[in-house]
């Protein structure tokens, strides 16, 4: 049962004789309760909860034979005989005789009663017999108070009003308790109840039941009931923050006690501290930073945010990761460019060897830098095949202007917000991939790669990733790159943005359009040597423990055979492995003592075992209808045989062989519709067509081959099958063909040029305009071939097949 609503039902049912208790005079040998934390007033019925040994049997006796017993307060909050002994100097010599009404014993041993009390009486002596108290008390009689005194009266009425409008102030006040109370008829038995059910302090209320007389009391009451009142009155104006009678200083100063209050209540006053500590240190660095007013307005919105927030509260971790990430980023703090382009072309040429076009634009950029000042960086897409250096180059390009590198992986990205970040809606938010690069380099001028940029996955339930990366990559609009989780604009317009790419037909268009391209092709032999000597080899020797030993060496010759039988690849990244291969194994007869020396061709042999790749040679031109081809794949430029065969047949049929994809096999089908169309040019009959089944097939049935640049190929074989004319000797083309004939250019020219060369193919066959790709080819790598440019399918049979 609740203590209000039992206080109610005794008050309601006390009868005239009943209130008149507190005039008796009862006193003499009696038990003595102990009572802790709670002053009893005389005629008010009152709740008490003991746990002193010994209780249970005290007021268990009294309830049954309605024995009075003196109930005396005591200062500690608890007493529990086998904790402690009790502290006399907490007993208080006042009390009130009273009758047990009703008790109940808790499982723990607590006792729960509801007392009558009577009159006062003074502690003369106490005695502990048996574990329980007694003693004598002496009736303390109060002098009565003509309750029809005008004074008596205005201070009674004076009281209603206070406890009526502390009611109103008051939401968790007991209505119904306070209406029973002021419609006591004796006055000061509504007093007597008044100060004992409301929440004064233990001190107060030992005042108040000291009072000699009944106005002194109720004068007493009236000056406390009516602080209590200006306290709620202050609280409630605060909650409905309105402007009373105190100023605003003393309002916050009020609010932010309250919250320490609580907070030490809690034990949460640590977290406080910290919380003031944090705010403290951020707006110091905060008046260091060179952010716009935009950032700083909404730097300080945030953190008077955060001062509203208790640190016990998962928002506060939220709000206070956005403002530490506002901190760290550089906002207009930028590197200083070394623009000493004769320093910059050293680094570049220590680092990588060829790739002049990177070079040389970079180079174009630090001149540019040098005399204007200051300049948009550019924005660059590497693109070719694997292991050529694409991403190593960005490095070598930070070094060289004297900034700041960081790299960001594409590959498999599939979540727009990778790049633009998560809203601030849940505790795991985070910024995006560029802004958390940005506050890793910690300048807003670095150099920035994007790796692999053409394996950004398409567009799923989770966003566009490559959509987002438009506006990264757009300088007139990168100034002002918006991440969801920073919420405010940031400048990337500085930063020289590197994107690495294998194919760029798989970048979608728009973000194409916005990147310069630069392409890297695959190298020739010569450069791999070069590359090897200078610093693959180097590297492997270093990384296993190798570089005292001066006399491990390799040469030239070797190094050819490494390259042209164990690996094959536009790049180096193969070649690599293969010579800390060999270092591994030299390293191994080190360490079992024997002696190493110069690796040769013989030695590669030995360490690796028989060679993996066989060199792509030639075949010759003893049979019609086997033509060479070039094509480009992921590890750079082979050649292909295209091989027709005829066969007698009633239908003519077309059969195609060799895992060829979709395109090509649409080539295959236009070269035939080309041939039947002029047939007549090329002395064939039209039944021919009728008679004779077509096999055309492409060795290597394992690897899948797709791609219209075998298009003048397929016609050419197609060709020199039907009429029986051979093909010229070392010659090689490509070149994609319409329905009517023409030849169209195709790419990849460099690595197909390279293939052809270590074939021994002499002369090859290009579609017109792709003659402006082999004007960029250096001369060196054209050493030994001769170029025949052609517009349709005529003049690539007209040249390619004999007279014969």
């Amino acid at each position: 049962m609740k203590r209000d609503n039992i206080s109610f039902s005794i008050f309601s049912n006390v009868d005239g004789d009943r209130l008149n208790l507190h005039r008796r005079r009862d006193e003499g040998e009696m038990p003595i309760l102990l009572v802790p934390g709670e002053i009893p007033f005389p005629g008010v019925p009152t709740h008490v909860t003991i746990r002193l040994k010994g209780a249970d049997k005290i007021v268990s006796d009294s309830e049954k034979k309605q024995m009075l017993v003196a109930v005396i307060p005591v200062g500690q909050p608890w007493m529990d005989e086998e904790d402690r002994e009790l502290d006399y100097s907490q007993v208080m010599h006042m009390g009130v005789t009273a009758l047990i009404v009703h008790h109940m014993t808790m499982p723990d041993g607590t006792v729960s009663a509801f007392l009558s009390c009577n009159n006062r009486v003074g502690l003369d002596s106490i005695i502990w017999t048996a574990g329980k108290p007694h003693g004598h008390v002496t009736a303390i009689p109060e002098v009565e108070t003509d309750t029809n005194s005008m004074e008596y009266m205005v201070t009674a009425q004076g009281i209603r009003t206070v406890v009526e409008k502390i009611g109103d102030l008051d939401d968790q006040a007991n209505t119904e308790l306070t209406n029973v109370i002021l419609r006591h008829k004796d006055p000061s038995l509504m007093v007597n109840s008044i100060a004992s059910q409301f929440p004064f302090t233990l001190g107060e209320k030992a005042k108040m039941l000291s009072c000699d007389t009944d106005l002194k009391r109720a004068q007493m009451l009236l000056g406390l009931l009516n602080q209590m009142k200006k306290l709620l009155t202050i609280r409630k104006n605060v909650e409905q923050k309105t402007n009373f009678d105190i100023s605003r200083q003393q309002r916050e100063w009020f609010i932010n006690q309250e919250i320490r209050n609580l907070q030490t209540e809690l034990g949460e006053n640590d977290d406080f501290n910290m919380k003031e500590s944090d705010i403290r240190e951020m707006r110091e660095k905060a008046r260091t930073m060179k952010w716009s007013d935009e950032v700083a307005e909404a730097f300080d919105r945030g953190l008077k945010k955060l001062k509203r927030i208790n640190p016990q509260s998962s928002d506060y971790n939220v709000e206070l990761g956005w403002l530490q990430t506002l901190l760290k980023l550089p906002w207009n703090v930028c590197s200083t460019d070394h623009l000493n382009l004769s320093r910059a072309r050293k680094v570049l040429d220590r680092d990588h060897y060829g790739m002049e076009k990177v070079k040389e634009r970079v180079l174009e950029h630090l001149a540019v830098l040098k005399m204007r000042g200051d300049m948009k960086s550019p924005i660059l897409c590497l693109y070719g095949p694997p292991g050529v250096g694409k991403t190593s180059l960005g490095k070598s390009i930070a070094e060289a202007m004297g900034r700041k590198y960081v790299r960001v992986s594409l590959g498999g990205l599939h979540d727009e917000a990778e790049i633009r970040g998560h809203r601030r809606t849940y505790v795991g938010a985070m910024p995006g991939r560029i802004i958390k690069s940005m506050e890793k380099a910690g300048t807003a001028n670095p150099v920035f790669i994007l790796d692999e940029v053409d394996k950004v996955n398409d567009g799923s339930h989770n966003g566009d990733p490559s959509s987002a990366l438009l506006e990264v990559l757009d300088p007139e609009q990168n100034n002002a790159f918006h991440d969801n989780y920073i919420d405010v604009d940031y400048d990337l317009s500085k930063v020289m943005f590197i994107a690495t790419a294998n194919d760029v037909q798989s970048i979608p268009r728009p973000l194409l359009d916005r990147m310069e391209l630069i392409e890297l092709s695959g190298y020739t032999t010569e450069e791999k040597i070069e590359i090897a000597k200078r610093h693959l080899f180097k590297k492997e020797k270093e990384a296993n423990g190798l570089t005292k030993y001066k006399d491990l060496k390799i040469g030239k010759e070797a190094l050819e055979y490494l390259i042209e039988n164990y690996t094959r690849e536009s790049g180096v990244r193969g070649l690599e492995k293969e010579i800390g291969s060999l270092m591994r194994k030299s390293a191994v007869k080190i360490a079992s003592g024997e002696e190493v020396g110069d690796i040769t061709k013989k030695t590669v042999g030995e360490m690796l075992g028989k060679p993996r790749f066989t060199k792509e040679i030639y075949q010759g031109n003893e049979l019609p209808g086997v033509v060479t081809g070039l094509a480009w794949t992921s590890v750079g430029g082979v050649i292909l045989f295209i091989e027709t065969s005829l066969s007698k047949g009633k239908e003519g049929k077309l059969t195609l062989t060799g895992n060829l994809g979709d395109v090509m096999k649409e080539s295959a089908g236009l070269a035939l519709s080309y041939i039947r169309a002029h047939a007549e040019e090329l002395g064939l009959k039209p039944e021919t067509f009728e008679t004779q089944n077509i096999h055309i097939h492409v060795p290597e049935g394992a690897t899948p081959k797709d791609g219209p640049s075998a298009g003048i190929t397929m016609a050419t074989s197609l060709a020199s099958a039907l009429t029986g004319k051979r093909v010229r000797k070392n010659l090689a083309m490509t070149g994609e063909i319409t329905l009517r004939g023409r030849v169209l250019p195709v790419g990849g020219i460099k690595e197909k040029i390279l293939a052809a060369k270590r074939a021994g193919i002499k002369e090859i066959i290009l579609c017109k305009e792709n003659e402006k790709d082999i004007l960029e080819i250096p001369q060196e790598y054209l050493k030994g071939l001769s170029f025949h440019y052609v517009e349709n399918v005529s003049q690539v049979l007209d040249y390619a097949l004999l007279k014969k």
